[in-house]
């Protein structure tokens, strides 16, 4: 039988501003995946977007605000402390430098960013670095040609494998997720209408305070 490895989970994105429907999914990766560590992972400049309106220091504290009673998540924010465009396979490359090769490293992300794997900055080195875990909405299903099914079709793993290699699986995870989306909350405040709700009290503080996403 294969031994259990130390199983490290980063679920990534620009949270702006971070809501429930990030840290619900967080949370219940980490749960039912069985990871000992989930850390979400800001990004300063994704390199496939423009540059989040408010600053990478206004994301990293509201996302501090939303987890401070949280032990089950963390952040890791060595993605805002880089300067320019963020690639997943450069964090990836100094995470497994500063872990070894004895520790599970799982990258979490959303079908569509797998379907849109192949414009990534040197995707084809991302299983060796990491396994993929691809949160999918129940009824959604993997293409059935092309070069990312044939990807999940050679690399597709189990919770088991997640946990004894370091690398090189890709876990489809159906889940149902929260109709909360950034750009919704957005629009909220933009409008003069109220997000309430739809993410923690105290980050919804923060936004009043400081004034973020006003028009």
């Amino acid at each position: 039988m294969a031994q259990k490895m130390k199983t490290i989970a980063l679920f990534g994105g620009t949270f702006n501003p971070v809501h429930f429907g990030h840290l619900r999914m967080a949370l219940e990766l980490k749960e039912v995946l069985g990871f000992d560590e989930m850390r979400l992972l800001p990004s300063h400049q994704p390199a496939h977007r423009g540059e989040p309106e408010v600053s990478a220091a206004d994301r990293h504290d509201m996302l501090a605000l939303a987890l401070e009673n949280c032990p089950e998540l963390m952040l890791d924010d060595r993605e805002l402390r880089r300067e320019g465009a963020t690639y997943t396979v450069d964090t990836l490359e100094e995470l497994r430098s500063e872990l070894g090769d004895k520790i599970s490293l799982s990258f979490c992300m959303g079908l569509d960013s797998l379907l849109g794997l192949p414009g990534w900055h040197r995707w084809e080195k991302l299983l060796t670095l990491a396994h993929l875990v691809v949160v999918t909405r129940p009824g959604w299903h993997i293409p059935r040609e092309g070069e990312v099914a044939e990807l999940v079709a050679q690399h597709r793993g189990d919770m088991a494998e997640l946990a004894s290699e370091p690398a090189g699986r890709i876990l489809i995870r159906e889940q149902t997720l929260l109709p909360i989306s950034a750009t919704g909350v957005r629009e909220l405040i933009r409008s003069g209408r109220s997000p309430r709700y739809l993410l923690p009290e105290r980050v919804l503080d923060y936004i009043e305070t400081h004034r973020l996403y006003r028009s």
